[in-house]
């Protein structure tokens, strides 16, 4: 039976992809922390894993809808970093290693920008402790020499989809009458549609010619007033409060997280992924929000 291996496959994408797979016929092994998996501190587990594998993608990482005190900014880290070395090894560790390695990076990596869209030919890189992880994360995974492996790191924007992931919060706020422009609204927010990523991981699985950086996200972003339009006309709720930032900033403690994830302007496109011809299955966030909500 063909074989995929998704590390960190527990979680909202994860799920998905595990599901997705299953229906076209592959087996799918899982590494993760939680029991009846194969685990982290199983070397010897992992490299039987990979044996043979026609695809590895990792999603691991603590999420980073958190604070960002000294502790959380440690495990977040470490959890991307340590992770991507552990699977870099066991594939050097292979008899037969996996064909690719799909290494999930982010789309925070670039600068705050409400000027111009992001590429990865002429994305300028940002500053701060989220692109420092970004940096680290990438670092990591293209350390590694890998002869018989591809190595494709995916900087990834906003997945949406029905399962869980930013809907459910987002929802929320709409139907509690808070769901106007959040801060200047202003700001760019770039997303992708999760059957597009899976679609998109597909994609490159076949093409033996493409390897290096892909951003993935959708190639028409929104800003935030539009999004939260959009929400609202999605889920009827004709009315919005705006929420400035001061107000953002007292929320985000109270809900043990960060603003940044929704103030940071992520104006991202998918240059590479356009020139070499994925068609995108959900362009718009018009049509996204129509297959979700």
């Amino acid at each position: 039976m063909k074989k995929i291996v998704i590390a960190g496959g527990t979680g909202f994408i994860g799920e998905y992809f595990k599901r997705k797979f299953i229906e076209l016929g592959y087996e799918v092994k899982i590494i993760s922390r939680q029991p009846l998996y194969v685990s982290w501190d199983d070397k010897s587990g992992i490299i039987e894993a990979l044996e043979g594998a026609e695809l590895l993608v990792n999603l691991a990482g603590k999420s980073v809808n958190c604070r960002y005190n000294e502790k959380n900014k440690n495990e977040i880290m470490h959890s991307r970093t340590e992770t991507t070395s552990i699977l870099g090894e066991s594939i050097l560790a292979c008899k037969n290693p996996p064909n690719v390695w799909m290494n999930s990076s982010t789309a925070t990596i670039y600068r705050h920008a409400e000027d111009r869209p992001m590429t990865e030919a002429d994305g300028e890189i940002g500053t701060g402790f989220s692109v420092d992880v970004a940096k680290n994360w990438e670092d990591s995974f293209f350390g590694f020499s890998l002869p018989n492996t591809r190595q494709i790191a995916l900087r990834i924007a906003i997945v949406l989809g029905k399962e869980g992931g930013v809907m459910t919060p987002y929802k929320n706020l709409v139907r509690l009458g808070l769901g106007g422009k959040q801060g200047t609204g202003k700001q760019k927010f770039s997303w992708i549609h999760i059957e597009d990523l899976f679609q998109i991981v597909q994609f490159l699985k076949e093409r033996n010619d493409l390897s290096g950086v892909f951003n993935c996200s959708a190639p028409y972003p929104v800003d935030n007033a539009e999004l939260m339009k959009l929400l609202r006309a999605k889920l009827k709720v004709p009315v919005g409060l705006p929420s400035p930032k001061w107000m953002l900033e007292l929320g985000a403690i109270f809900i043990k997280t960060e603003t940044e994830l929704v103030l940071k302007s992520r104006w991202v496109v998918p240059e590479r992924l356009i020139h070499e011809g994925y068609n995108f299955s959900f362009e718009t966030l018009h049509e996204a929000l129509e297959d979700i909500l």
